[in-house]
């Protein structure tokens, strides 16, 4: 299984969260920094497209793990609900596509 890690210590708001995020998933230089630019990219975690420097096999997950997200969730208490909320969402889009879920979150 891939893993990225964010470090929940240093992710205070949105713009920390997706500068974050960009170097984590090498996500492209466009990266419109927003909760859907985020998604967009994650949903093409099975394709060639160069949204992130992760390619996914079919059976493949991508394990988010959320280092020290208790301070995250102290911080940015909607920043968690909104990523979990995304990360099911995303999960549903590879499922209406046939796939098997591309994203699982670890809280640590």
């Amino acid at each position: 299984m891939a893993v990225v890690h964010l470090n929940g210590e240093t992710i205070a708001d949105w713009n920390t969260f997706h500068a974050a995020c960009k170097t984590a998933f090498g996500f492209p230089d466009f990266y419109g920094c927003t909760i859907d630019a985020w998604v967009d990219c994650l949903s093409y975690l099975r394709d060639e497209e160069n949204m992130t420097k992760f390619i996914l096999k079919p059976n493949e997950k991508l394990q988010i793990v959320v280092d020290h997200a208790d301070i995250l969730r102290k911080n940015a208490p909607d920043l968690l609900e909104e990523v979990a909320f995304c990360i099911e969402g995303i999960n549903e889009r590879y499922a209406d596509y046939g796939e098997n879920p591309a994203l699982e979150l670890k809280l640590a």
